[in-house]
This record gives C-alpha cells, sequence and structure tokens, in this order.
C-alpha cells in the first residue's frame, strides 16, 4: 500500500507537468496543439541521439535536445498555426481553432513517422548506468530518476506560476487568453506574446519527454498518451485553473493506479477515459467550476 501512495505521488508530478505544457500553450491559443505530444516525443530521441549515437555527455544532450524542441516547435507557430489564425480574418473562413487542431494532428502524424522511420518502432533507452534498485522509504522504493522528476516538475510548475502572476509576459499572457484583439488595440502584440508561450510550452514538453524517458524508456508513440493525461488532468480540474491542474493530476493518477491494482494495468488507459467522460457530462467545468471570462470588442 505504501508503494501504491508513492506511485501515485510519482504519476501525480509526471501528470502535473505534462498538464502545465497543455495549460501554457492551450491559455492563450484556445486549442489543443497535438504536435506537442510529438515535442515530447522528439526531445527524448534528440537526447537519445546526442548522448548515445553522437556521444555526447548528457548534461550537455539534455539542454542541446531541449533547444532543438523548441526551434521546431516555434518554427510550426511561425510557418503554420500564425497563418491559419490570421485568417479567420477571411471571409468564409470560420473556427481557426478547429482549424489548427486539425493542423497539428496532420504535424503529430508526419513527425511520429519519422521518428519511427530513422529510429524504429522498438523501445529506446537514454540509461547507460547499470539499473539500481530504488532507494528504500517506509518499505516503498523511488529511484533517483523520479527523485529528480519530483524536484524539477514542482520547481517547473511553482515557475509558471509566479511566470504567470509576477512576470509581464505572465500578465500578457492572461490578456491575451481573456481577448486578443483588445491587446492589439491596447499595443499588446498578441502574436509575439503567442509566441513566447510556444516557445515556453515547447521547453516544458522536452523536459517531460526526456524525464519520462529517463525513467520508463520510449517508443515513437509514448508522448502522446502522456499529452493526453495532461489534457484529461487539466479539463477536470478546470480550464483556466492552476490549482485544478494539481487536484487533476491527483484524482487521474489515483485512479489509474488504483484501476491497476484492483484490476488490471491494462484499464489505466481506459479509468482515465471514463472519468473524462464522466467530468464532461455532469461537471463540465471541472474542480474549479468557473468559466473563463471573456471580453467582446
Amino acid at each position: 500500500m505504501i508503494q501504491l501512495i508513492f506511485n501515485i505521488g510519482i504519476s501525480s508530478v509526471f501528470f502535473i507537468l505534462i498538464a502545465s505544457v497543455v495549460f501554457i500553450h492551450y491559455y492563450p491559443n484556445k486549442f489543443f496543439n497535438l504536435f506537442q505530444s510529438a515535442i515530447i516525443t522528439f526531445a527524448a530521441y534528440l537526447a537519445y541521439l546526442f548522448s548515445i549515437k553522437l556521444t555526447i555527455p548528457l548534461t550537455r544532450a539534455i539542454p542541446l535536445a531541449i533547444l532543438c524542441s523548441v526551434a521546431i516547435g516555434v518554427s510550426t507557430e511561425l510557418g503554420i498555426f500564425r497563418i491559419m489564425r490570421h485568417s479567420q480574418n477571411d471571409p468564409g473562413q470560420n473556427s481557426p481553432s478547429f482549424k489548427m487542431l486539425i493542423a497539428s494532428i496532420g504535424l503529430y502524424t508526419i513527425l511520429q513517422n519519422l521518428i519511427s522511420l530513422f529510429f524504429g518502432d522498438d523501445t529506446k533507452s537514454i540509461r547507460t548506468g547499470e539499473v539500481k534498485v530504488g532507494h528504500e522509504i517506509l518499505g516503498a522504493y523511488i529511484t533517483d530518476i523520479q527523485i529528480i522528476t519530483i524536484a524539477v516538475s514542482s520547481v517547473l510548475f511553482i515557475a509558471v506560476l509566479l511566470l504567470l502572476h509576477k512576470t509581464s509576459l505572465g500578465k500578457q499572457i492572461r490578456a491575451v487568453s481573456n481577448n486578443p484583439e483588445l491587446c492589439n488595440i491596447y499595443g499588446i502584440n498578441s502574436d509575439q506574446v503567442i509566441l513566447y508561450a510556444t516557445a515556453l510550452s515547447a521547453a516544458l514538453a522536452a523536459i517531460a519527454g526526456i524525464l519520462i524517458a529517463l525513467d520508463v524508456d520510449m517508443t515513437p508513440t509514448f508522448g502522446f498518451n502522456y499529452f493526453l493525461y495532461g489534457v484529461v488532468a487539466m479539463i477536470i480540474g478546470g480550464v483556466g485553473s492552476y490549482r485544478g491542474l494539481v487536484f487533476g493530476s491527483l484524482l487521474l493518477a489515483t485512479a489509474q493506479h488504483l484501476a491497476a491494482y484492483y484490476i488490471d494495468t491494462k484499464w489505466m488507459d481506459a479509468v482515465a477515459y471514463i472519468i473524462l467522460i464522466l467530468f464532461l457530462i455532469w461537471k463540465p467545468l471541472g474542480f474549479s467550476g468557473q468559466r473563463l471570462k471573456k471580453v467582446d470588442v
């Protein structure tokens, strides 16, 4: 039982980090960018390429992988999503967010297939040392990478909260989320703010992908499941609610691990989507119970 509690806590921290990735991008953009799931995977495979194939020290390979992941995230924003976002001003162009969602699915498919083509579909690992038994605490075991993940994820989540509430960029992101047209009128460049948010979310996605790969290895599709967990955690926690990310992640992790313990591990994904469906039917606003405000010009 103690091990089960530890596992729930570790998974919750993973989900909080992924939910932060989803949140930072969704907040000003108002669509779920599924291409971020490919960035999660892409960063891990870049770290594998740099550290294992090119024998670059891991301490240098990881920052390099993060920078490359940010670059591809920013490139898709500049070359695709910004153009699609501005097309909403053209006659006959409706639902730009839906179009960008579809485009993100296409981009995810392309990058995922490229990863499979160049690296194969088998499981890869960026761990080079021998596998060690974790540290025993109260009869449960926790590994070094899990401890690092808890620390890094907690620090990053707090940093995101501080950025949104204590910095000029954070206030601009919140303003653009509320009304980008009004922001442009008052001199805030919504395109630039969205670009910064995209770069930040890509960096967080890359860090998350590398941490996950260090813990459980990687396949070309592993990022997609974790990204969807982040989406589920954000929705059941309440879109726009920071505390909701924590509660949503904790509920999701608890339900998944209890299902794995009492039924079977194959039910972990199913339980996540059952919870999502139940919340969408009976509590669509999530834990927060508050609608996002929007002021029309």
